[in-house]
C-alpha cells in the first residue's frame, strides 16, 4: 500500500543469485565513481584529521552553522531547508540528554567535505545541543578512528577501561549515506563486541561494503531506521532486519521515489548527476534530513515532563514527515 509522499514499506524479498550479483556489480560501479568524481574543487579542506587526539570537536573551524551561513550552496541550503525551520532548542528551558552521534559519509568522501549533507548537517546538531552532544563525521574506513573518538569520550574517567555506567550514561546514535550507512551497521558490530549499546541507527540508501551486512541490525541498537530508493546504478538497501527482534525496534524500512519530482544535486559532478543521480536525491532531499532531525530530537531533548512518547513506531514517522511537509514554504 502506497505511503504518504512515495515512501512505501519493504516487504521480505526473494534475493536470487543474479539480484546478488547486482549488488556486488553496484559496488563496483560506485566505487569507479568515486574515484573518477571528486567533490568540486575548493569545497573540501585540503588535509585530511589524522588523529582524533587532536581533533576540534565543534566541528573545522572554517564551517559555520549552515541555517545561518550565506554561504552555504544553494543545493546544500535545500537539503537542510526544512532542519532550518524548526524551532531552536532553548538549553535552559530543556534538558538534553549526553549523547555522542557519528555520522559516515560514503564513497571516499573526506570526513570534513562541506559538499555533502552529512557533514553539514553535523554541524547543524553541534550548534542544536551545544556541549552536552558531541558530534563527529568520519569517512567509512575510519573505523579505527571512530572507535578510539567514542572510547575517548564515554571513558570520563581517563581510567583507559570503559565501566558499565559509563557505556550506558551516554547515548550513542549514529547516520549515514551509502557506504557510509554500510559502515553504520558495522561500527554498531564493532561496539556490540565491547558491550557498547546503541540508542538509533540512521542509514540513508545504503550500499552494501564488500564483505559487510548492512542488512542485520545488532542486537545492541536499541531503535532503526532505513530510508532507501531503488533506482539509478548504486540502489540502496530496501529492508533491515533485527538479529534480535526483542532487543532492537526496526521504525521501518521507507522507501523514496523522486520520478514525480527532482531534488536538486547541482553540489555534485555531471557524471553522478547523470548516471546516478537518485542516489543523490536522497542524500540532498530534505524530507530525509527533516525525519533524521526529527528522530535525533526525540532520543535527546525527550524528559518525563515534557515528551510523552518519542519516535518508537511507524506511526510516528509519518507524523514527523508529515509535520515536514506542512511547514515546507510553498516555491
Amino acid at each position: 500500500m502506497k505511503q504518504p509522499g512515495g515512501i512505501r514499506h519493504a516487504r521480505e524479498p526473494a534475493i536470487p543469485s543474479f539480484r546478488l550479483r547486482a549488488r556486488c556489480i553496484s559496488s563496483l560501479v560506485l566505487l569507479i565513481l568515486a574515484l573518477t568524481c571528486p567533490s568540486p574543487p575548493g569545497m573540501a579542506h585540503a588535509q585530511d584529521i589524522s588523529s582524533t587526539a587532536d581533533v576540534d570537536h565543534r566541528g573545522a573551524g572554517s564551517i559555520t552553522d549552515p541555517c545561518q551561513d550565506p554561504s552555504t550552496p544553494s543545493a546544500l541550503r535545500e537539503a537542510l531547508r526544512l532542519v532550518c525551520l524548526r524551532e531552536r532548542v532553548e538549553v535552559a528551558n530543556r534538558s538534553i540528554r549526553k549523547a555522542i552521534i557519528l555520522g559516515f559519509v560514503g564513497g571516499f568522501v573526506k570526513r570534513d567535505d562541506v559538499n555533502h549533507p552529512e557533514v553539514l548537517f553535523a554541524e547543524y546538531l553541534r550548534s542544536r545541543y551545544g556541549s552536552a552532544v558531541h558530534v563527529e563525521v568520519f569517512g567509512n574506513h575510519e573505523e579505527k578512528k571512530a572507535l578510539e573518538d567514542t572510547i575517548q569520550r564515554l571513558n570520563a574517567d581517563s581510567s583507559g577501561s570503559v565501566t558499565v555506567a559509563e557505556k550506558t550514561q551516554v547515548k550513542i546514535i549514529l547516520y549515514g549515506h551509502s557506504w557510509g550507512a554500510s559502515e553504520v551497521l558495522a561500527f554498531a558490530r564493532e561496539l556490540q563486541r565491547r558491550g557498547i549499546p546503541v540508542a538509533l541507527t540512521l542509514q540513508i540508501d545504503s550500499v552494501k561494503k564488500f564483505g559487510s551486512d548492512d542488512r542485520t541490525v545488532p542486537a545492541n541498537v536499541a531503535k532503526a531506521v532505513n530510508f532507501y530508493q531503488r533506482k539509478g546504478l548504486t540502489p540502496g538497501q530496501s529492508l533491515i532486519v533485527p538479529a534480535d527482534a526483542a532487543r532492537t525496534e526496526i521504525l521501518g524500512n521507507f522507501q523514496m521515489k523522486y520520478q514525480d519530482h527532482q531534488v536538486k544535486c547541482d553540489n555534485y559532478r555531471w557524471v553522478s548527476r547523470t548516471f546516478n543521480k537518485p542516489h543523490h536525491e536522497i542524500e540532498n532531499d530534505p524530507k530525509i534530513w527533516y525525519q533524521v532531525a526529527s528522530l535525533i530530537d526525540s532520543e535527546l531533548l525527550r524528559t518525563d515532563a515534557e515528551i510523552g512518547g518519542a519516535a518508537s513506531s511507524e506511526a510516528r514517522v509519518f507524523e514527523i514527515y508529515s509535520a515536514g511537509q506542512a511547514e515546507a514554504p510553498k516555491n
